[in-house]
């Protein structure tokens, strides 16, 4: 799957909290937590992106977390 296609669906979404934490998550589900200069570099980075700039800087900023770490189920694992 490429990025583009990753993207597509704008499955990332963040939340920024008074402590200046920025909480990213994919479809719904927390994947990384961003805090200090980090926090302060992606919202600047967003704030004036269109929505394809501000998704690719979300999972760009989430690095490589689907990679290996997933279960494929046994009906997907056995169809043809």
């Amino acid at each position: 799957m490429s990025l583009d296609e990753l993207i597509a669906n704008e499955p990332f979404d963040y939340r920024a909290t008074k402590a200046g934490l920025v909480c990213i998550s994919y479809k719904g589900r927390v994947v990384t937590t961003l805090r200090g200069v980090e926090s302060s570099r992606f919202l600047s980075r967003v704030e004036s992106g269109s929505s394809r700039d501000v998704q690719l800087a979300m999972a760009k900023s989430t690095g490589h977390f689907k990679h290996g770490s997933e279960r494929v189920s046994r009906r997907r694992r056995d169809s043809p």
